[in-house]
């Protein structure tokens, strides 16, 4: 299948590349269709993959993997709420959190109260809100990017 994107032109994407949000997602709810881009870096942990709308070429979302941010992460999240992903084992889902990045990149947030859950198996997906009441959906992580740059 041949996907226009505006900030990665036109790709080309096999259908186990399509992932499913039946629900869409926060903000985007009637586009259910996506893909991963990954950005090419060299540090994997840190870098930014994009969750790309196969419907909408305007629509990419940088993500990050929220373990980066915060090591302990663990979203409190019913399991109802899992359930339309299909059968689920830890090793099948792979979570990541959105990021917004300013024009005053000093004030660069992630949203670590809506993380994106996707199961790998079935290719389907989420975003869920955590119950953890310390999980804020503006959480400023430019110290922390600075500080790998450093490569601290």
């Amino acid at each position: 299948m041949l996907v226009e994107t505006k900030y990665f032109g036109a790709l080309e994407l096999d259908d186990d590349k399509i992932l499913t949000f039946d629900d869409g997602i926060i903000g985007f709810e009637n586009l259910k269709k996506f893909t991963l881009i990954y950005n090419s870096g060299n540090n994997e942990e840190t870098s930014i993959t994009w969750l790309q709308s196969v419907e909408q070429p305007m629509v990419a979302l940088p993500l990050i993997s929220p373990f980066y941010v915060m090591k302990d992460y663990n979203p409190i999240v019913e399991d109802e709420v899992l359930k339309p992903l299909g059968a689920t084992s830890d090793e099948d889902l792979f979570i990541m959190v959105t990021l917004t990045v300013p024009s005053d990149i000093t004030k660069m947030t992630t949203n670590l109260k809506a993380p994106i859950i996707i199961n790998a198996k079935t290719k389907k997906g989420c975003q869920v809100i955590a119950d953890n009441q310390d999980y804020v959906v503006k959480y400023n992580i430019y110290d922390m990017v600075q500080q790998m740059k450093k490569g601290e």
